[in-house]
C-alpha cells in the first residue's frame, strides 16, 4: 500500500474520531467541518487504488456510492433536508448493489435460483427491517412512502452482499457483508432515534457503525480487486 494512499485513510480515521468527539462534546456546529471529511478520505483512497481500473463498472459504481454517501452526510447536517439525505443514501445503496453484483463470479441464471431457500436465508434481515418499520411507522407521517422505499433498497443492498457468499474470495465476502450489516444497523438506529424515541448516545453509535461500515465495504472491494478469484 503506497504512502499517499495511506494518507487518505489517516484523514478518514482523524475525521471519524474528531466527528465523534464533537458529538460527545455537543459541538454540532463543528461537525459541518468534520463529518464531510470522513467520506472524503475514503473517496480519495478508493480513487487512488482503483486508478488502473477506473473505467470499469465496479470502480464507477463503488465510487458513485461513496460520493452519494458524502452528499447524504452533508444534507443530514440540516434537519429540514432529511428527505434529501435519504434520497442521496438511497442512490448510494443502489450503486452498492450494482458494485456487489459485479464483484463476484457470474451470477447463476434466475431459472436456477431457489427462491424459497433464499427467502429463509434472508429471513432474519427481513424480520429486523419489518420490526424497525413497525416501531417507527406511527410517527412517519408524510415520510412513510419514502422510508418504505428506502428500507426496501437497503435490505436489497444487504441481501446482495450476503449473496456473494461462495462467489468471491472469503476476505472480500466477509468485509463487504460485515460492512453492509453495520450500515443496516446504523440506519436502524437513525430511524429509531428519530421516529420512535431518543436513544442515549445514538449519535456515537450511528457514526461509529457507519464509518466502520463504509471502511469495511471499501476494503472488501479492494480485496476483490486484488484477488477476484475464489480462495
Amino acid at each position: 500500500m503506497k504512502k499517499k494512499n495511506i494518507l487518505w485513510l489517516y484523514l478518514f480515521l482523524f475525521a471519524t474520531l474528531t466527528d465523534i468527539a464533537f458529538i460527545i462534546e455537543l459541538k454540532q456546529d463543528l461537525r459541518f467541518y468534520s463529518k464531510p471529511l470522513i467520506l472524503l478520505g475514503l473517496i480519495g483512497y478508493f480513487y487512488r487504488i482503483t486508478k488502473p481500473i477506473s473505467s470499469t463498472l465496479l470502480a464507477k459504481s463503488i465510487l458513485g456510492a461513496l460520493i452519494f454517501s458524502l452528499i447524504g452526510d452533508i444534507l443530514l447536517l440540516w434537519d429540514h433536508l432529511f428527505i434529501y439525505g435519504i434520497g442521496a443514501f438511497l442512490l448510494a445503496h443502489i450503486c452498492y448493489i450494482i458494485g456487489f453484483k459485479v464483484a463476484q463470479k457470474a451470477p447463476e441464471s434466475i431459472l436456477n435460483v431457489n427462491f424459497v431457500k433464499t427467502f429463509f436465508i434472508n429471513l432474519p434481515i427481513y424480520f429486523l427491517a419489518a420490526f424497525t418499520f413497525y416501531m417507527i411507522n406511527p410517527n412517519l407521517g408524510v415520510l412513510k412512502i419514502p422510508v418504505i422505499v428506502y428500507i426496501i433498497v437497503i435490505v436489497s443492498m444487504l441481501t446482495t452482499a450476503r449473496e456473494r457468499f461462495g462467489k468471491c474470495n472469503t476476505a472480500s465476502f466477509w468485509q463487504v457483508f460485515i460492512g453492509a450489516c453495520l450500515f443496516f444497523i446504523s440506519d436502524g438506529f437513525i430511524a429509531l432515534d428519530r421516529f420512535y424515541q431518543p436513544i442515549p448516545d445514538a449519535g456515537i453509535i450511528i457514526m461509529g457503525t457507519y464509518a466502520i461500515a463504509q471502511l469495511m465495504i471499501v476494503m472488501g472491494i479492494r480485496s476483490h480487486i486484488i484477488q477476484p478469484t475464489l480462495k
